[in-house]
């Protein structure tokens, strides 16, 4: 009987880090320290600690007492998670607070583990580090919104500029206007004058960070009805931005799409998240906001990494890491990801670095959905992909490596593909997509997902089209069905070509 868990990467060691923050206080539990960390277990609980902290100057002792009950059962879960190592962050509250150090104290003994109470210059840095490795070359201003304080920092690929801390924290934010929303505005506006460092974002990305502009993203993606259900690298342009957010920071939820979907806890802070992030893109004016799901948490692990670690393509890490898990044979998923970009070149087709990319992951997970039924190999594979929680990826790359994936298993000619996810992946984007899937299934039939074959297919130009050469050693290998596939390509591309035998 097979005991062990297959869906495991082998050898890695679960990592657990808590997170002590203003308003929230969470576990999550990580696989492992990797470029490309998966969840194994994640839970938080809204104590609300700084909670009243601009009147009293102190953490409120209710929440305080429900901070350590949740740190108890952290300590707890953590253990059961098997987490070889268990790091412990504080924010804003825990450092601002009077009797700060006391809960800290208390808390490290709940626990069993030093806690590390972060600057501001610190949280910024984290979480500068997470849009780091959250995204493939970032560029722009990456705001955390606690429930404290918000921190800014420039990014720009791997380079980490100023940064400040602002106390703008949600639950600060609604403490320090009593409640009054336009009074919070103007509290906003005057403290974001000393945000000198936002002029230098005027055109760039806004990464925004926090629980709550978190469910800013989920409120937008309900009330446009958008179809892929993914958070992470949302977009949305300034002036669409400037709209909604005026319309959240005005108070007017009840009748606003998706409000049901946001808890009742995070729903009394959402239009002082909303009155933060207007009035510090108003000042900025970017591009465009960009929501991002890793923050300090993740930006914490990403200093623990290697530098050549830290070097590794997220994207490609985790897509490589799924293939080990649920391909038939990862050596030829390898092989698939390397001959595509050849076959791409042959038949005259140009790609962006970034098409690179996401053409190679597209590979690599091609074959994770053959256990299904082959009816429903394709239709899974759209949503495995469309749904993962890959990073370093934006939504019309995930919409097109899934929108592959789904052709190379029904049909480059199949009409049954989601048409919202077929226009969110971009004209030029679907006509890749059914370009690589044209290319993986002519190779499907040549290797049937197996190592060995690939390297052995090459393509020659002649006078009289394009050939596909077959080594000598492969040659039984030819046969109807490869090169029928063929003929599909060819109707695709408009190009002649032909199937030859090598040496």
């Amino acid at each position: 009987m097979i005991s062990a868990a297959q869906g495991r990467v082998q050898g890695r060691h679960p990592a657990g880090v808590i997170d002590i923050g203003s308003n929230s206080v969470r576990l999550v539990v990580y696989e492992g320290v990797t470029r490309s960390p998966t969840v194994l277990f994640n839970e938080k609980i809204l104590c609300g600690l700084g909670k009243g902290l601009v009147k009293t100057g102190k953490l409120n002792e209710k929440a305080v007492q429900s901070a350590l009950r949740a740190l108890r059962r952290f300590r707890a879960l953590a253990d059961q998670a098997g987490a070889r190592s268990l790091d412990v962050l504080a924010t804003a509250a825990a450092r601002e607070a009077e009797n700060g150090p006391d809960f800290i104290a208390q808390a490290e003994i709940v626990l069993g583990e030093p806690i590390k109470v972060l600057s501001g210059r610190e949280e910024a840095y984290y979480s500068a580090l997470g849009i780091i490795s959250g995204f493939h070359d970032p560029d722009g201003i990456a705001g955390d919104l606690g429930g404290g304080s918000l921190e800014l920092v420039d990014v720009k690929g791997r380079t980490i500029g100023d940064g400040i801390t602002l106390p703008l924290g949600g639950l600060r934010l609604q403490d320090m206007s009593n409640g009054d929303l336009s009074a919070a505005s103007d509290i906003a506006k005057k403290t974001l004058e000393s945000a000198k460092l936002l002029a230098k974002g005027k055109g760039r990305a806004f990464y925004a960070v926090g629980g709550t502009w978190r469910n800013l993203a989920k409120l937008h993606m309900s009330a446009e009805h958008y179809p892929l259900h993914v958070m992470h690298h949302y977009e949305i342009p300034f002036e669409e931005a400037q709209r909604f957010l005026k319309r959240v920071a005005d108070g007017n939820l009840d009748n606003m799409r998706g409000i049901e979907d946001v808890s009742k806890n995070r729903r009394a802070l959402l239009s002082y998240g909303a009155i933060a992030l207007l009035e510090t893109i108003r000042k900025m004016r970017p591009s465009k906001v960009v929501f991002s799901a890793l923050g300090v948490r993740e930006g914490f692990l990403f200093s623990l990494l290697s530098e050549s670690e830290q070097l590794e393509d997220p994207l490609i890490a985790a897509a490589d890491e799924l293939a080990v898990l649920r391909a038939r044979s990862p050596a030829y998923a390898r092989e698939l990801a390397d001959w595509s970009g050849d076959a791409f070149a042959a038949l005259g087709y140009d790609e962006t670095a970034d098409e690179k990319r996401y053409r190679r992951a597209a590979c690599l997970i091609a074959d994770i959905s053959w256990r299904a039924h082959p009816d429903y190999r394709g239709s899974q594979a759209l949503n495995m992909i469309s749904n993962a929680a890959f990073v370093g990826i934006d939504h019309p790359g995930r919409a097109y490596i899934a929108l592959a994936n789904f052709f190379r298993h029904e049909g480059i000619a199949n009409s049954a593909a989601d048409p919202e996810l077929a226009a969110l992946a971009t004209p030029r984007l679907l006509e890749y997509s059914k370009i690589l899937a044209a290319i993986m299934r002519i190779v499907y039939p040549f290797s049937a997902s197996m190592a060995g074959v690939v390297p052995n297919l090459s393509w020659k130009q002649a006078p009289d089209g394009l050939y596909l050469e077959v080594a000598a050693r492969n040659a039984d290998l030819i046969g109807d069905v490869p090169e029928g596939r063929l003929q599909q390509l060819a109707k695709l591309t408009g190009k002649a070509l032909k199937i030859a035998i090598g040496k």
